[in-house]
């Protein structure tokens, strides 16, 4: 997202937040209806386009809104997307994704109101890890063939009874709503969001065997000072790593493993 698009996120995540601090607020049913709006302006190119179409003031753009969506959502979704509509879009697809990443925030906000902020971030990365071991599971997944409620029931198979509802929900959504994203991808962007949701950054380590209690709090506190902040650890155990660890925040990678170190030595003698 450029200038514009990027201010009105921002402006619509400050809503979302300001909204959802009233704990009368169903964030789950506020979650399902922004979800369900998602899908209608992805399907609706007329309709997006209208609703960030620049020549239109921003009372306009709500009271479209709010003909189009009154009688379908609850009175706090409607009041958020006219809002969300009044700021500057640099691109129709721009207001999509961010009343998507609205929906998956206010799912989050329902898991964190429980106490189980920290249950779904550790079960998407696990999921993460089970898609990722699986190329059958990833292909029947991203198979556009078969109906969402096959999905859903596939998924419903994997996590149903064992996972968050949360959980559940915000993969289910993603399964049957890629819109151009990996599943790899997505989940990412989900754990992102729930980290934020903590003030932390996601970490995701690779290590050859089990890290010990007081190991991962070594490495935490190494990685929160190193980047500002509190550092969630995602683990995962690779025999193929040798040794030590490997650290991936964002982009940036930090090798400490000996498998590393073999190659880089490997590539210097080769050179």
């Amino acid at each position: 997202m450029n200038g514009a698009s990027r201010e009105a996120l921002a402006a619509a995540r400050e809503r979302l937040d300001a909204l959802t601090d009233n704990t009368s607020v169903d964030a789950a049913a506020l979650a399902g209806e922004l979800a369900a709006i998602t899908t209608l302006l992805d399907r609706e190119s007329g309709l997006r386009r209208a609703l960030t179409d620049p020549a239109k003031s921003g009372e306009a753009k709500a009271e479209l809104v709010r003909r189009v969506l009154g009688n379908q959502i609850g009175g706090e979704t409607l009041d958020l997307v006219a809002g969300v509509v009044r700021s500057r879009w640099s691109r129709s697809r721009d207001l999509v994704d961010s009343l998507e990443e609205l929906a998956d925030g206010a799912d989050l906000i329902a898991a964190q109101r429980g106490g189980d902020l920290d249950d779904v971030e550790d079960e998407l990365f696990r999921f993460s890890r089970i898609a990722a071991g699986s190329s059958e599971l990833r292909a029947a997944l991203a198979d556009r063939t078969a109906s969402p409620d096959a999905k859903a029931t596939l998924l419903g198979t994997l996590l149903g009874g064992r996972a968050n509802p949360v959980t559940e929900r915000l993969v289910v959504r993603l399964v049957n709503a890629p819109r151009g994203r990996s599943l790899e991808g997505g989940i990412e962007s989900l754990s992102k969001l729930a980290a934020a949701r903590r003030g932390r950054t996601v970490a995701e380590v690779v290590s050859a065997v089990p890290l010990s209690d007081r190991q991962k709090q070594r490495l935490g506190d190494a990685l929160s000072r190193i980047y500002g902040r509190p550092v969630h650890l995602n683990l995962d155990v690779d025999p193929a790593v040798l040794g030590g660890v490997r650290v991936r925040v964002g982009d940036e990678v930090i090798n400490g493993s000996i498998a590393d170190r073999l190659d880089e030595a490997a590539r210097r003698m080769a050179g």
